[in-house]
């Protein structure tokens, strides 16, 4: 647990550089936008493919996959008939909403939880495969048909849905990630090394970007209704973990592998989050706040899941 805590306070470390860079005035708003659209389009897709493709594919086939995919149904399902029936939002910032319900941190949080609570990395790989495999591409698809505003007939939204996954550089970074990691080929350490190196800058430049943004913009709790932002927690922190418990449950997986869904959904709400909702336009300052609380949330969260289900 101690290499868990450590793992959140590297992250509000690397947040804090961000924010102190700000209150300094190094850095402000375009420097914000600079680095969401470097990690965006350039060192994210280099992260992804480099953990894609050096993921056993097989979890995802798996028995926990199914279970993932039960506790990230319960959760996201409230919050897009709650935002769709009774508040009325756009397609695009539901989309937000309910991945800040949602998605877990998976690949930077998630990693070393596997490791050092669940005692296997490899654990993480079916909420990992099913969020940049599924989850991602169709927020991404549901964001870039938010950002038209020309009229279409039927069949021309139809092909354009279907093909805007394959434009994204992080869909894209995905499916070649996951293509290697199927067919077994190996990549040229004179490619992946050099990949990885800018890879390792989608994190940290992520986590600055939203520093800036807290100093720069509202306080977290200021800016989003303080109802809807702890509807969302509550269905990021609660509502999934439970969800995945029952499906893990009901399918009969193994101790170990029950323990690994439930603390997986009690990860918090991911960074990348806040990069889409920055990169679009849509709901920025309902993803900073999210992700906020529920990475602060997420710690006694997963002691006491630890503690009850292990």
């Amino acid at each position: 647990m101690h290499d868990v805590l450590l793992g959140f306070t590297t992250i509000a470390a690397v947040i804090a550089v961000g924010y102190g860079i700000a209150a300094v005035k190094l850095l402000d708003e375009r420097a914000q936008t600079v680095l969401t659209r470097l990690s965006f389009f350039v060192a994210s897709p280099c992260l992804l493919f480099v953990v894609m493709s050096e993921t056993d594919v097989a979890g995802f086939l798996s028995r926990n996959l199914v279970a993932t995919a039960a506790g990230v149904a319960v959760a996201a399902i409230p919050y897009i008939l709650v935002a769709t029936l009774v508040q009325r939002r756009r397609p695009d910032e539901t989309a937000i909403g309910a991945m800040c319900s949602a998605y877990c941190n998976a690949g930077n949080l998630g990693l070393p939880v596997a490791a050092y609570v669940l005692g296997d990395a490899a654990l993480i790989a079916p909420m990992l495969l099913l969020q940049l495999g599924v989850l991602q591409p169709i927020a991404l698809m549901v964001l870039d048909a938010g950002r038209e505003g020309a009229r279409r007939t039927r069949a021309e939204a139809f092909w354009r849905a279907a093909r805007l996954p394959f434009t994204n550089p992080l869909t894209v970074a995905t499916l070649l990630g996951l293509a290697i990691s199927l067919t077994g080929l190996r990549v040229p350490d004179l490619v992946m090394e050099p990949v990885g190196l800018i890879g390792g800058l989608a994190v940290p430049g992520v986590l600055i970007a939203y520093g800036i943004s807290l100093r720069l913009g509202p306080m977290p709790g200021r800016g989003v209704p303080a109802v809807e932002l702890g509807f969302v927690t509550f269905l990021k922190l609660v509502v999934q973990p439970l969800g995945a418990y029952a499906a893990g449950r009901l399918l009969g997986v193994d101790d170990v592998a029950l323990l690994a869904l439930t603390v997986t959904a009690a990860l918090p709400s991911a960074q990348n989050i806040f990069v889409h909702a920055t990169r679009f336009g849509r709901a920025e300052l309902l993803a900073r706040d999210a992700i906020f609380v529920t990475t602060i949330g997420s710690v006694p969260a997963i002691t006491v899941i630890t503690l009850l289900v292990a």
